[in-house]
């Protein structure tokens, strides 16, 4: 094995010449693909350029070329692990805010669905569902408060029910057919 001294274009030039196609050769055993062998190569070879005045000009140059090539291709395999985990990490937040609009639209949606549906109800209906649904008080309370029997009270919400039930399901397939017809 020869020793270089790499003071100049011209001894870098002819360590390029000598070793350029061995180097490649082995890059290329590692990584599988032409152009990112020979980009590389260009890159071990920038590296020697850059540290030629710490090269021993005693020791073969063959070895250390093999070396910068080895941790180079180390390296990319690396970048690219990193690389492929901040994509996940990205990809994961991203699937994770648009779920979360997503949800949020959604909610919103069936919120509007729902005062509809209340807006459909008689205001008598209307009135014992909002106390005893929304304001939470009890049949008792209602009864007494709106002058009617707990089982008129009973029978409104029972009523009431039924009918957001129906609406609420209605508006969901409505909402099915359009986003259907709209693909």
């Amino acid at each position: 094995m020869a020793t270089y001294q790499l003071k100049d274009e011209r001894s870098f030039n002819e360590v390029y010449n000598l070793y350029s196609a061995k180097i490649y050769a082995n890059i290329l055993k590692m990584v599988k693909d032409p152009d990112l062998a020979q980009e590389l190569l260009q890159d071990v070879f920038v590296k020697l350029w850059e540290k030629r005045a710490l090269i021993d000009p005693e020791k073969p140059i063959e070895p250390y070329l093999y070396q910068i090539a080895k941790n180079h291709v180390y390296d990319h395999f690396r970048q690219g692990s990193t690389d492929k985990k901040v994509m996940a990490y990205l990809r994961a937040i991203t699937s994770e805010s648009y779920s979360h609009i997503e949800e949020d639209l959604m909610y919103k949606e069936s919120v509007q669905q729902y005062l509809t549906a209340l807006e459909q109800l008689s205001p008598k209906r209307r009135r014992v569902f909002t106390l005893c649904k929304i304001e939470g008080k009890s049949y008792f309370e209602v009864s007494n408060l709106l002058g009617i029997s707990q089982s008129t009270v009973s029978d409104h919400l029972l009523k009431a029910n039924s009918k957001i039930r129906d609406y609420m399901t209605s508006a969901e397939i409505i909402g099915i057919i359009l986003v259907l017809f709209t693909l």
